[in-house]
């Protein structure tokens, strides 16, 4: 017979406010404070004019589309989201911040459709709308019935991991963290008496050791532990020495699973110790139809991660990619030329990390070990890049 696996979903950042939050049932206030776009509803009428008219107002499942039949389909025991998006009405726009995003507390139901149980807060966009909007966003997910992991009220609340019961036993616990590449500033870290994230000024071996510290507290045997991060520039697929060390530190002390995001594109995947290492998992849900520049990355086409591992070990069973495409602000399953498409680009830059990448007969991405990575995968670290239109 075979052995039970823990089954876990991950994708990239998942962003319903601004012109998402304008098509859903309950809009908030359009107003922005950007250098070029004052009114969200200006990215509807991109997303619009690149791929027709959306027939507003759309239900709160619109946005993930094809998605959640996958995700029916693979039935996860646990779902892991990078919520990069305040959840508030308030209008203490962060100052000297380029983009903020908001979605209305009467739209988290969007959020709840997917059924997350852990939704990971350490990010660049969480403090967008300053501690008022902070409070009301772990207000309105805890009123939702949805598990905030990464920041809090103080310090103590920010690094506490999310815990998830597996249903052949054991956990899984998920940690957040977020870092200064992502933008993310320091001043948003939390303090004992001061609210707001889980922040590491840089991917540092000290730093590595007091995560897996923390990991090594909650952490029993038969759990799975995940450490999320939000860190590294915009666009591009190099990965940076540091941040290569810090990933394979984590594991080294007792991480299972990396889940790296913030970057706008998927970056290289590794399987270091049996352990899984994603370093970027790219875009998921957002308004960024119709945003021009960066065409070559493809941010059209979105991955979602779908894993599973050996609840003894915690080392990778399998993963499998869906590639979907945003069409209209709604996940769609990707054709076969973009999957291919996918695929080769996933090859080409994870193939020195010993990974590879092949297209299944039904649509899916499957994730193949080949042998160890090669020293040219570390880079020199990569400058951070941040769009006017597209910074999160």
């Amino acid at each position: 017979m075979r052995a039970p696996t823990a089954r876990l979903s991950l994708c990239g950042d998942v962003m319903l406010g601004r012109g998402v939050d304008q098509i859903l049932p309950h809009p908030g206030d359009a107003t922005l404070r950007e250098s070029f776009v004052r009114d969200a509803l200006t990215y509807v009428g991109l997303a619009e004019a690149a791929n027709g008219p959306i027939a507003r107002p759309v239900d709160f499942f619109w946005p993930w589309g094809d998605a959640l039949r996958l995700l029916d389909g693979f039935d996860p025991g646990v779902r892991v989201v990078n919520v990069e998006t305040s959840i508030t009405k308030s209008d203490s726009f962060a100052p000297r911040k380029a983009v903020h995003y908001r979605i209305n507390p009467a739209n988290v139901p969007c959020l709840s459709a997917a059924r997350p149980d852990a939704c990971v807060l350490a990010n660049n966009h969480v403090l967008d709308f300053g501690y008022p909007g902070l409070e009301e966003t772990l207000r309105t997910l805890a009123g939702a019935g949805l598990q905030a992991v990464g920041a809090g009220r103080n310090a103590h609340e920010a690094r506490q991991p999310a815990i998830v019961p597996l249903s052949g036993g054991g956990r899984t616990v998920v940690f957040s963290v977020g870092m200064a590449s992502s933008g993310i500033p320091e001043t948003w870290a939390a303090s004992e008496g001061q609210p707001g994230i889980d922040f590491l000024a840089e991917p540092s071996q000290t730093a590595a050791a007091d995560v897996t510290d923390r990991v090594g507290v909650v952490k029993r045997p038969g759990d799975v532990a995940v450490v999320s991060i939000h860190w590294g520039s915009n666009w591009g697929y190099d990965i940076s020495d540091d941040q290569v060390s810090f990933a394979h530190a984590l594991i080294d002390g007792g991480v299972d699973v990396v889940h790296g995001h913030s970057s706008h594109n998927p970056r290289p995947i590794e399987v270091y110790e049996g352990k899984l290492i994603l370093y970027g998992c790219g875009d998921f849900i957002d308004d960024y139809e119709g945003i021009t520049g960066y065409e070559e990355f493809r941010d059209d086409l979105r991955l979602m991660f779908l894993v599973s591992l050996d609840p003894r070990t915690g080392e990778l069973a399998d993963m499998r990619m869906a590639p979907l495409q945003a069409r209209q602000m709604r996940l769609r399953r990707a054709s076969g030329e973009d999957s291919r498409w996918l695929r080769s680009m996933l090859e080409r830059v994870s193939r020195c990390f010993g990974s590879r990448i092949d297209l299944a007969p039904d649509g899916m991405l499957v994730l193949r070990r080949t042998r160890p990575p090669i020293s040219s995968c570390r880079t020199a670290p990569v400058a951070t890049t941040i769009p006017t239109q597209r910074s999160c």
